[in-house]
């Protein structure tokens, strides 16, 4: 089934579009190709852009290129995304599952679900290759979605295998009766052994990408930690999160000068990779109702990590 935007025109990939550039007024290529291919969204034309189908005088170009005049430029569109997750036949890791649910470990670096820039190798779509059924709550593009993980962030995922399931599962979340417990390594040396961050989240007025608790207005958040270790420059904790809010242990431990190591997001020096996992996660399991705990190793690059530290 093709995917179709608000605006968007037909699904299928259309012949390269050659357009001069004849304004009388400098303009910067991405907002005179929106004004001049109204039948595409923003987003489309822009990931053209950055996948080197728009040329400049044969020549690919930034979205910021300032056109003056008397250039000739060439798009080449491409299909838009698929609107239903395709099965791709690459590895799950599962840590656990019953008739209702299961539960994954998830690597850094992988995209839960299908957006903007991702639309293969999800782990939706390695999901829907691997198990025949899953929750169509979330949509067709998340199937068995019923909460996410970061894509720099690892651990343990739980997915839905029905619709009741997935009800079930987000009542929990809402109630907050799902326990998630993250290990992190922090910058810096936290002055207590135990604590709460207690502060509203917002999106970043300054940056939209990322997510900010140095606002007085935002989303109530609640955050606990343990120091686990001590290293120098580094404190290693073990994290649980009351609410489950968008970047929540990033920002919140950003708010307080001590930002998870390797997140250069939020200000953070290169690491590896960002240093958060969701180790464990307790929940009531709707098949049965048992209380189950899963719990995802430590990665070995974390592992690692945390080997070449002095201790204190």
């Amino acid at each position: 089934m093709p995917y179709h935007e608000t605006g968007a025109g037909p699904a299928a990939p259309q012949p390269t579009l050659t357009i001069s550039f004849t304004a009388a007024a400098p303009t910067r290529l991405d907002r005179f190709l929106q004004d001049r291919l109204p039948d595409y969204s923003r987003s489309r034309i822009q990931s053209w852009i950055k996948a080197g189908r728009v040329l400049v005088n044969g020549a690919p170009a930034k979205a910021s290129r300032i056109l003056r005049g008397g250039e000739q430029i060439e798009v080449s569109p491409s299909a838009p995304p698929p609107l239903q997750a395709e099965p791709e036949d690459l590895p799950v890791e599962v840590l656990y599952q019953d008739a209702a649910v299961i539960a994954v470990n998830k690597p850094a670096g992988l995209t839960v679900h299908a957006g903007a820039g991702a639309h293969s190798g999800t782990l939706v779509n390695r999901l829907v290759h691997h198990f025949a059924s899953l929750s169509r709550l979330g949509g067709e593009l998340r199937p068995g979605i019923v909460h996410r993980l970061d894509r720099g962030t690892s651990g343990v995922l739980l997915v839905a295998r029905n619709d009741p399931a997935h009800r079930a599962l987000a009542a929990q979340f809402a109630a907050r009766s799902v326990e998630k417990i993250y290990l992190a390594l922090v910058e810096g040396s936290l002055p207590a052994d135990a604590g709460r961050i207690r502060r509203p989240i917002a999106r970043d007025p300054a940056r939209r990408t990322r997510m900010t608790a140095r606002l007085p207005q935002g989303r109530a958040a609640l955050t606990e930690y343990r120091v686990l270790r001590r290293f120098a420059g580094f404190t290693y904790l073990e994290v649980r999160i009351a609410t489950g809010r968008t970047h929540q242990i990033r920002a919140h431990f950003a708010a307080i000068g001590h930002p998870v190591a390797g997140d250069r997001l939020y200000g953070a020096r290169p690491g590896p990779r960002i240093f958060l996992h969701a180790w464990k996660i307790a929940f009531t399991t709707p098949a049965g109702g048992g209380r189950v705990q899963v719990e995802a190793p430590l990665p070995g690059e974390l592992q690692r990590w945390l080997n070449e530290l002095p201790i204190i």
